[in-house]
């Protein structure tokens, strides 16, 4: 089973053999993740007919928490603006908000710094 994981990791250009060693490719665990959330995203996005946007380092993230997936690399949030998502990392604390608005700033793959209990609206 190690050496067909190897093998195919090599035919995806995620390793390199050296030898009779494998070598992995720098951020390997970062790019399956992203590999991994970026197709459930484009699932998701044909079944809704939405589209899915990715969550960019210091990018502002908000809108509806409608729910959670549980996927290899960990778990995520869908936070849905009503013209298309985002796939973002889920922490336990967005569970109590779940089919509410809530809103923070993308850490890259570390998550999203909340902020819950900033009110919408106008303010001086």
């Amino acid at each position: 089973a190690m050496k067909r994981r190897a093998e195919h990791l090599i035919e995806e250009g995620l390793a390199r053999r050296q030898g009779s060693r494998v070598i992995f490719a720098q951020q390997l665990l970062d790019t399956l993740r992203r590999r991994e959330v970026e197709a459930l995203g484009d699932k998701l996005a044909a079944e809704l007919g939405r589209p899915f946007k990715k969550a960019s380092t210091g990018e502002h993230v908000a809108g509806n928490y409608r729910q959670r997936f549980a996927l290899a690399s960990g778990r995520f949030a869908m936070i849905d603006d009503g013209l298309g998502f985002q796939l973002v990392p889920w922490t336990p604390s967005l569970e109590r908000k779940v089919g509410q608005h809530v809103s923070g700033i993308a850490r890259g793959g570390a998550g999203v710094d909340w902020s819950f209990n900033r009110n919408r609206g106008i303010g001086l």
